[in-house]
């Protein structure tokens, strides 16, 4: 196609050009808009910090979730096993542990060399899957604790029945407590009601 004179190839491209310099385009921000955006951001994090530096409360709410999920285990098994599952948290509070009980050991302390633990496919080859959590050994929850457990009139242990019902001593039905898992940060209850 022949080009007419005064026809440039490239419309638009040296538009507005003058001395080697465009204008209408801005080369960078304003002093200004610097200081609005430092600003915002500046609150921003003013107002997060606080939220992200309680670590420890998040630790703490995963600990209660990790126990509530221990709860619900022992429940299901005593149910699928037809048989008794107890929980006994530890004097020092720093854990709990998950074992096997019969009918006749229902009114038994709980003793670390005799007990029956339920087998925990999760644990450490040294612990031989034995189902215990012991807060002190996982990083997470290094600097939480259970602060009071209190079950079926000031007992250190959770029951259940091959129903998935609680129990108290003697095999009576359940009356509930609770359990406050702390930290320096949180701290959380949880009430366990009659089932």
């Amino acid at each position: 196609m022949p080009m007419r004179a005064g026809t440039r190839i490239f419309p638009g491209i040296c538009q507005g050009v003058s001395n080697g310099v465009r204008r209408g385009i801005r080369r960078g921000y304003t002093l200004i808009e610097v200081l609005i955006v430092v600003t915002i951001l500046g609150l921003a994090g003013a107002l997060l910090v606080p939220y992200l530096s309680s670590k420890g409360d998040f630790d703490t709410q995963a600990a209660v979730r990790t126990l509530i999920a221990d709860i619900s285990f022992a429940q299901s098994d005593a149910l699928a096993n037809q048989g008794f599952r107890r929980i006994h948290f530890f004097e020092d509070g720093s854990g709990w542990a998950l074992v096997r009980v019969t009918e006749d050991q229902l009114n038994e302390a709980y003793d670390t060399s005799t007990a029956d633990y339920v087998y925990d496919p999760l644990a450490r080859n040294s612990e031989r899957g034995a189902y215990v959590v012991d807060l002190r050994d996982r990083q997470q929850f290094s600097s939480v604790r259970v602060y009071a457990a209190s079950i079926d009139s000031g007992k250190r242990a959770l029951t259940f029945d091959e129903l998935g019902g609680t129990i108290g001593l003697g095999g009576i039905p359940g009356t509930g407590g609770y359990i406050i898992l702390a930290s320096p940060q949180a701290s959380y209850r949880l009430d366990i009601a009659p089932v």
